[in-house]
């Protein structure tokens, strides 16, 4: 266990979300040689206290003793046979390269941003806005509630869950408020025994309460892609890759990144028989059901054998109200993030790390961009998102 007396526990280096490393996987066999970058984004415009550049360095800096444990191989072995062995012994051997993360405060702000070998790279995003989010709530001395309240909490939240009758799997990470308030909350979870209770995106802890890791690729794929091949090419070269290394598994497809319409027009009948679903992560939540209920009729598929991950800021009034919208017309699961492992009395935090650039194949840095189904989640540079726009007929 790595710990600084007086800031954060980190535990394992598969103390991340599985998307991570499925994607790292992808990009070991196909991408070994892209080069990325990846910028901080303070969305809630928090103010970060003296000191919190030097707390997050030294955190930052334990990392580099991170490694897949025998135990750890094991368990990747047993539960994941769709990574292949190439990979998980390269990852029995990678190490966390401090040199790799950037972190500047001036004032109360915070500036992080991450440079290398995308095969590299990747693997920090999750891990920096958990320590982010731990440290600023122990630097500002925002403790939260008790062990004893966390549990009654998050067993009110599975009661309800259990009786709409749902399935929802833990997705929460990246902006919990501390390790210790996600184990509790994970053995809360682990222990109702209640089959309704899907997984962990993360690793570790799905490792810890034997329990499936849960997750397949991020935005960060289709921004590569688009950088790549061009915004017209980057869903349908996204998915045709993952299937390239995935031959069928892991086959929940990711919406948004370019718009739900746009990705809709490039996700054809091959794809829509061949992946299990779609995840739901920006927009009106009703109005994508009806759209993807409309893509499988239309191509002939009943969309009762297919289902939506539902995870953009679930809580237990989302849930409710959007499975009674949507029960019986199709299948639908839930991932929820921050109301389960930081509804701890306390003002969540609203951080992201996004992919900003890529070094392509012509050895030229291009802007990344992400166009949600809501404007106000859109990122990267404001010419090429215009670009983006443009060329994919987006209002």
């Amino acid at each position: 266990m790595l710990m600084d007396t007086q800031f954060t526990v980190f535990n394992s280096i598969l103390d991340n979300d599985f998307y991570k490393f499925t994607m790292q996987c992808a990009v070991v066999k196909l991408f070994p040689r892209v080069q990325s970058r990846y910028q901080f984004i303070n969305r809630g415009e928090h103010k970060f206290p003296k000191g919190f550049d030097k707390a997050l360095r030294s955190a930052v800096n334990q990392m580099t003793q991170l490694q897949l444990t025998k135990d750890e191989k094991q368990f990747l072995i047993e539960n994941c046979p769709y990574l292949n062995p190439a990979y998980i012994d390269f990852l029995e051997g990678y190490r966390y390269d401090p040199s790799e993360v950037s972190i500047q405060q001036d004032g109360e702000d915070l500036k992080v941003s991450v440079q290398g070998y995308w095969y590299r790279t990747i693997l920090w995003e999750v891990p920096l806005l958990s320590l982010i989010s731990e440290l600023f709530y122990k630097l500002t001395e925002q403790e939260g509630w008790s062990n004893e309240k966390i549990v009654a909490n998050t067993l009110e939240k599975i009661k309800l869950y259990d009786e709409l009758q749902v399935k929802f799997a833990e997705f929460g990470t990246r902006r919990r408020h501390s390790y210790r308030t996600h184990r509790v909350v994970m053995n809360t979870l682990s222990t109702y025994k209640a089959d309704i209770f899907t997984g962990s995106s993360n690793v570790h802890m799905a490792m810890i309460h034997q329990v499936k890791p849960i997750g397949t690729h991020a935005h960060e794929w289709f921004m590569y892609h688009a950088a790549e091949y061009g915004f017209k090419m980057a869903n349908s070269m996204s998915l045709e890759h993952w299937v390239d290394v995935f031959r069928g598994d892991l086959g929940v497809a990711l919406s948004d990144t370019y718009t739900t319409d746009v990705f809709f027009r490039h996700f054809d009948t091959k794809f829509a028989k061949l992946f299990d679903g779609v995840r739901h992560d920006s927009g009106d939540p009703y109005k994508f059901t009806e759209k993807t209920i409309e893509h499988y009729n239309k191509h002939g598929i009943n969309p009762l054998y297919k289902y939506i991950i539902f995870s953009d800021g679930l809580n237990p009034e989302k849930v409710e109200a959007i499975t009674k919208a949507c029960k019986g017309k199709i299948g639908l699961s839930f991932g929820i993030g921050t109301n389960l492992t930081n509804d701890v009395g306390l003002k969540p935090m609203n951080i992201v790390i996004k992919l900003t650039e890529v070094l392509t194949s012509n050895k030229s840095w291009v802007p990344t961009v992400k166009i949600s189904d809501e404007p106000n989640k859109h990122t990267g540079d404001p010419e090429m998102i215009d670009l983006a726009q443009k060329l994919l007929r987006i209002d």
